[in-house]
């Protein structure tokens, strides 16, 4: 294994994760910004309230990406174990 291909591997083991994960991240921050600005034009500062609307949302986000995200990782994973013997050479 060369130092070039340890790398290789790396960064596409970490763009896979960072693609994955891109959908829930935005969602995330996309309602945050949302509730951040109503409670400054409400001027309601309840903990609470910044919390379970970002996890409702992440969550149905994951509903709904959930066969996306399967299939990235099914093809790394396949695309992984099938060029095993390669790797090891």
């Amino acid at each position: 294994m060369t130092p070039e291909f340890v790398v290789g591997f790396a960064r596409q083991a970490i763009e896979v994760t960072l693609t994955i994960a891109l959908p829930m991240l935005g969602v995330g921050m996309a309602v945050g910004i949302f509730i951040s600005v109503l409670q400054a034009a409400t001027q309601i500062q309840e903990m609470t309230l910044t919390m379970v609307p970002k996890i409702v949302a992440i969550f149905i986000t994951l509903l709904v990406a959930f066969p996306w995200i399967m299939d990235k990782m099914m093809t790394y994973t396949t695309n992984l174990f099938l060029n095993l013997p390669n790797y090891i050479q």
